[in-house]
């Protein structure tokens, strides 16, 4: 196991990952903040769902997620349908035209990526993948321990856009 002081050193270049974060949102075009891009990224990984569910998934308040929805469904990325095994609700879709947003938002984001890596061979590149798959998995979903059901442990090869 790790040392104490090598934990802390973590602990400090985790907390610089906020920098690359914000490099990557600086990216987006202006008509998609991140909140958006996150909406779009969880519905093309995933698929068909609930608002209740990307709520969930994007760990904030079902009035922020709302909010979110309504700005990718204004311009028209995705599309909100009756579920119906429950009619009250609404199942959130991407459009043709949300897939050719979430397609440029992962060109844009893999463009930047491209020219901050550049000097970092395959090798390391794929070693920092694997490593932070593997961090992510050690922390699981993030949701309240009650609710998380246990996490499989899975390779995750999915390109994203600013983050989730």
């Amino acid at each position: 196991m790790a040392e104490h002081a090598q934990f802390d050193e973590l602990a400090r270049q985790l907390s610089a990952v906020g920098a690359v974060k914000r490099d990557l949102v600086r990216v987006l075009p202006p008509e998609c903040p991140g909140g958006s891009a996150a909406v779009l990224t969880l519905l093309g990984r995933h698929g068909d769902m609930r608002m209740s569910k990307l709520a969930e998934l994007l760990a904030v308040d079902l009035s922020v997620t709302s909010r979110h929805v309504a700005h990718v469904a204004a311009r028209g990325w995705i599309e909100r349908h009756p579920d119906p095994a429950d009619k009250r609700s609404r199942i959130l879709r991407l459009t043709p035209a949300g897939q050719e947003q979430l397609d440029e938002l992962s060109r844009r984001t893999s463009q930047l990526l491209a020219e901050r890596l550049g000097d970092w061979t395959d090798d390391e590149v794929a070693q920092l993948i694997r490593l932070m798959t593997r961090l992510r998995s050690s922390f699981g979903d993030c949701r309240s321990p009650a609710a998380r059901p246990p996490t499989p442990v899975v390779e995750e090869t999915t390109r994203t856009p600013a983050s989730t």
